[in-house]
């Protein structure tokens, strides 16, 4: 059984409300009995016989739409994958610190040339964007709500992406990675 983390994208807002309690339950009941949650924005922790990322995507993506009725995009790395994830947001911000925040684009493929370049080129002085594998870095001088580089700017160029704040990224990483 090989250990990996599961980021859902856009659950517990608006309408989209999946109480980790009953998606703990759902994954029990599918065999993934080992499943833990962390706060509710749909970080996940499983274990799967599954060697493949894609495959267990969209095994998670289906049992997920089965249990809710609509699509829950789901990214997945391993444990290994996401500690670099944080390594490289720790080299990216002692360059300079970020004034109001650091968040962190999760991405399901590692982007294209075209698309790296389009949401690099984003940036400005008040917003850096840095593309680490399938991590794009957005790191803010101006409030987030500011901010033009944002997780639906990340999704037009590149792809399939879900976000989240260093601090979550951080504490997952001290939770679920040894």
């Amino acid at each position: 059984m090989s250990t990996y983390i599961a980021f859902l994208r856009a659950v517990n807002v608006g309408k989209r409300a999946y109480p980790m309690a009953e998606l703990r339950a759902m994954l029990a009941g599918a065999g993934y009995e080992d499943a833990e949650t962390h706060i509710q924005t749909g970080n996940v922790l499983v274990s799967s016989p599954l060697r493949s990322r894609a495959k267990l995507e969209a095994a998670l993506e289906k049992l997920f739409l089965a249990d809710r009725g609509w699509e829950v995009p789901t990214i997945v790395f391993t444990p290994v994958e996401l500690a670099t994830v944080l390594a490289d947001a720790d080299e990216i911000a002692a360059k300079k610190q970020p004034e109001y925040g650091h968040y962190v684009s999760l991405l399901r493929d590692e982007p294209t040339a075209a698309g790296r370049k389009v949401i690099e080129g984003a940036a400005t002085d008040k917003e850096r964007v840095v593309v680490r594998g399938r991590a794009v870095h957005l790191l803010y001088d101006i409030p987030f709500h500011e901010a033009k580089s944002s997780n639906a700017a990340v999704e037009k160029a590149i792809g399939v992406a879900t976000n989240r704040n260093l601090k979550v990224i951080r504490k997952l990483v001290e939770k679920w990675c040894d």
